[in-house]
């Protein structure tokens, strides 16, 4: 059924440049380096004197940071009439983006915003870093093409080299890459169309709460596939356990489930052409795998020859604290599906694969914009920033200190039912304690509160996103540059949007009881 929408609110009073959001700024240094005066003045959000004589609105100096047409407001209602039902982020997140440097997004009606979603995961350095501009600008300004379909190129080896060594060494030794269409869901078709092709066999493993992409084959895989064609495995949690026993003796239950399925000649279920899993589920609601379960399934799909498929679309190029999530557990996985960071924010996805599974033949598989110059020159400067930077190391500790914060937080808040992550990839878990029934292991969801808190966050100028089975997952997903001043600022926002939500959601007390009046005389 359509959905109707009326135009979109006005966003949320966030705050305007303030002192306090300095530490949402680049260093000095980097915006200098960018070409941006430490102190140059904010552009106003006025309309033009052209716009005002009745002229299409005119680019500003620094590009399109002056709004105009009837001001951003006017913008919002545009969108909300032209583009589809399908929009999700434009419902959520109100606002009109016209600058943005590191954390911050400065809106076209002046306030600003610390971003942590990042894309949904695809920043890593943030936005606009300068090493990933001066990337970008050195291609444009040399004259070297844009488009190239799979031609070889020398942004293109620097990239493979790059990427190459980052890679576990030993699937780096033996790799083979393939460059497919701009988004990861693409890199997921392509993963399941080659062990299809390498094995002869058409069935899929995948788990409950998966998340791969958007298309036809990656839906089928995902957790709301609608229309069953692929065994569902369980995921473990503790949380949430599928089992009701969470830890370690959950993990080994979900492991013992996919043995038994292969082992057993009366399951009902024949050897897969793979098995794909994300090292950590993010939309599925920031649950990391336990290391001991992936290397129980590493162990389980070589003993019967299935390829092991490792979507880090979302989790790679230090995200989770190591540079691939699968290194966690020192799994070297078959296939990895990878895109989002890899491109320095722009359009990139490839797989990487052991040689043994190359059985394409040529133009098996292609894309008209598989040879995206300009993301392949903005990965390797992202990559190579990252990987010179340690900033892996740097998610690592800093999140472990962010997660600690959240779980202090969760002591004072019986609305958090759960804290967890890995690395700079973080989720809280909202919950409604009133609603527990006796004999329910942990409080029901409580995805209304989740989305009061969201929309506090933005009023107090923090961009954040929900994710999970009930959509009660509040997700951080800030960039790897964060700083301690920032990763604090972030924090403070989200503990005063969660007390206002909560204050919001508390049940009023009953009026008191005033009797009848009796009849009249």
């Amino acid at each position: 059924m359509a959905v109707t929408e009326s135009a979109p609110a006005t966003a949320p009073p966030g705050p305007p440049a303030t002192e306090a959001d300095a530490v949402a700024e680049e260093p000095t240094e980097h915006r200098e380096a960018a070409g941006e005066s430490a102190g140059e003045p904010t552009e106003e959000s006025a309309e033009s004197a052209d716009t005002r004589a009745g002229k299409p609105a005119a680019a500003t100096r620094r590009g399109y940071g002056t709004v105009a047409g009837g001001g951003y407001e006017a913008i919002l209602r545009r969108q909300a009439q032209r583009e589809s039902s399908a929009r999700t982020y434009a419902r959520s997140l109100p606002i009109v983006p016209v600058r943005a440097r590191g954390l911050t997004i400065e809106g076209a009606d002046g306030r600003r915003y610390l971003d942590c979603l990042s894309g949904a995961g695809t920043l890593a350095l943030g936005h606009n870093h300068p090493v990933v501009l001066e990337a970008i600008h050195r291609v444009l300004d040399s004259g070297a093409p844009l488009h190239v379909l799979d031609l070889a190129t020398p942004v293109k080896d620097a990239f493979t080299s790059e990427l190459f060594a980052t890679l576990p060494p030993e699937l780096a030794a033996d790799a083979r890459i393939q460059f497919c269409g701009p988004a990861g869901t693409d890199a997921v078709e392509a993963a399941l169309k080659l062990v299809r092709t390498a094995t002869g066999r058409r069935g899929l493993f995948a788990f409950t709460g998966a998340y791969h992409g958007m298309t036809a084959g990656a839906l089928a895989v995902s957790g709301g596939a609608e229309d069953v064609r692929v065994t569902r495995l369980p995921y473990p949690q503790s949380y949430r356990c599928p089992f009701g026993v969470g830890g370690e003796r959950g993990a080994e239950l979900s492991a013992r489930w996919t043995e038994t399925l292969l082992d057993d000649p009366k399951s009902g279920v024949i050897a897969p052409a793979g098995l794909i899993v994300e090292a950590v589920q993010g939309e599925g609601g920031v649950l990391p795998a336990p290391d001991a379960w992936m290397r129980r399934i590493r162990s389980i799909t070589a003993r019967h020859s299935i390829p092991l498929v490792v979507d880090e679309v979302q989790t790679g190029v230090g995200r989770t604290g190591a540079f691939w999530a699968v290194e966690h557990s020192g799994v070297v996985p078959d296939v990895m599906v990878l895109s989002k960071a890899i491109g320095g924010s722009l359009p990139l996805a490839v797989i990487v694969y052991r040689s043994a599974l190359d059985a394409w033949e040529p133009g098996a598989h292609a894309g008209t914009f598989r040879g995206n110059q300009l993301a392949m020159a903005a990965g390797t400067a992202t990559l190579a920033y990252v990987r010179e930077n340690r900033l892996a190391e740097r998610a690592a500790t800093l999140g472990a200190r962010m997660l600690g914060r959240l779980q202090g937080l969760q002591a004072a808040h019986p609305s958090i039912g759960d804290v967890r992550g890995r690395g700079l990839m973080i989720g809280v878990e909202l919950v409604d304690p009133e609603a527990a029934g006796p004999d329910d292991p942990v409080p029901p969801a409580a995805p209304a509160l989740a989305r009061a808190v969201r929309r506090e966050c933005l009023a107090r100028g923090l961009i954040v996103e929900l994710g999970g089975r009930h959509s009660a997952v509040v997700r951080l997903l800030p960039p790897l540059t964060l700083t301690d001043e920032q990763a604090t600022a972030v924090l403070d926002r989200f503990a005063d949007a969660l007390a206002a939500a909560e204050r919001s959601h508390r049940p009023r007390p009953p009026a008191p009881h005033r009797p009848a009046p009796g009849p009249s005389h």
